[in-house]
């Protein structure tokens, strides 16, 4: 648990959000999700050689509701680009906060880099992202100025395309099985490394973003397939996410109980003495 002594409030309530909620999901009926493995297995981000997101792309801006492109929100900086279902109840709003406090350890200047969520479900609206920001950022908003983007269904086609982004669909519980991913663009729009935003450190970040702000472009020929995506109903088991959460779960559950029952017995034995 010492990770999460060092994120900040936002990242931290979220980190321990996900642990009772992973908890709570022992005790809960199974889950209604109805993707199969062969659809599972279609989810990953796996950019092509070269890969650019098209800096025209066409995007509402969800705070001001004015209309603007990705490359305005880039504004010809290095940029983190999260692609988020705005209304996910599973790993995207960790993935949020612990982006922005990576971005916050850096000890970089805001206007040294860009903060961009996109959207991938064209019917969350611009509520929707601000609710997200706000719930999940707190403060930080301030201090990382994020900027979430609404698109269309077209816009976000090319926007997937471009990026070799796949997410799936799962009518069974309404809601998006996609790459827990943050991409990490040069100004010009070329991705320059794909990163997992559960696993950034200001450290690392800012060397990250110093090399795209550079121009640098590190190797893409990984495949990422980490999935915001909480129950795999192809193996009747929980994603290897999700375990890992259950299991750190499961021992602070423990812990608390040997902690509160040695309280109470002590708390027991100066009353009687």
């Amino acid at each position: 648990m010492r990770f999460i002594e060092h994120l900040s409030s936002p990242a931290r309530r979220y980190s321990l959000g996900a642990l009772l909620a992973a908890s709570l999901a022992l005790a809960a009926e199974p889950a209604c999700a109805r993707l199969v493995q062969a659809d599972l297995a279609r989810v990953a981000v796996v950019p092509p050689p070269g890969a650019r997101v098209p800096l025209e792309l066409p995007a509402t801006d969800a705070t001001t509701g004015r209309a603007t492109t990705l490359g305005q929100a880039l504004a010809g900086r290095a940029a983190l680009l999260l692609p988020v279902d705005y209304t996910c109840g599973n790993v995207c709003d960790p993935m949020v906060a612990m982006s922005a406090d990576a971005l916050a350890a850096t000890g970089l200047a805001p206007g040294d880099y860009a903060l961009v969520l996109v959207g991938i479900d064209p019917r969350d609206d611009a509520a929707a992202a601000r609710r997200m920001m706000t719930e999940t950022l707190g403060d930080h908003a301030a201090s990382v100025r994020p900027q979430a983007l609404i698109i269309s269904d077209a816009a976000l086609a090319r926007l997937t395309a471009s990026l070799g982004y796949t997410a799936v669909y799962d009518a069974g519980t309404d809601s998006f099985a996609h790459p827990a991913a943050a991409m990490l663009l040069a100004g010009d729009g070329r991705v320059a490394q794909v990163l997992s935003p559960l696993a950034l450190t200001g450290r690392d970040l800012r060397l990250a973003l110093t090399e795209a702000g550079e121009g640098r472009v590190g190797s893409l020929g990984d495949r990422l397939a980490l999935l915001c995506y909480g129950y795999d109903a192809a193996r009747g088991i929980y994603t290897p996410l999700v375990q890992r959460i259950l299991t750190i779960a499961g021992i602070a559950t423990i812990l608390a109980i040997g902690l509160l029952i040695a309280g109470l017995t002590r708390l027991a034995r100066r009353r009687v003495a």
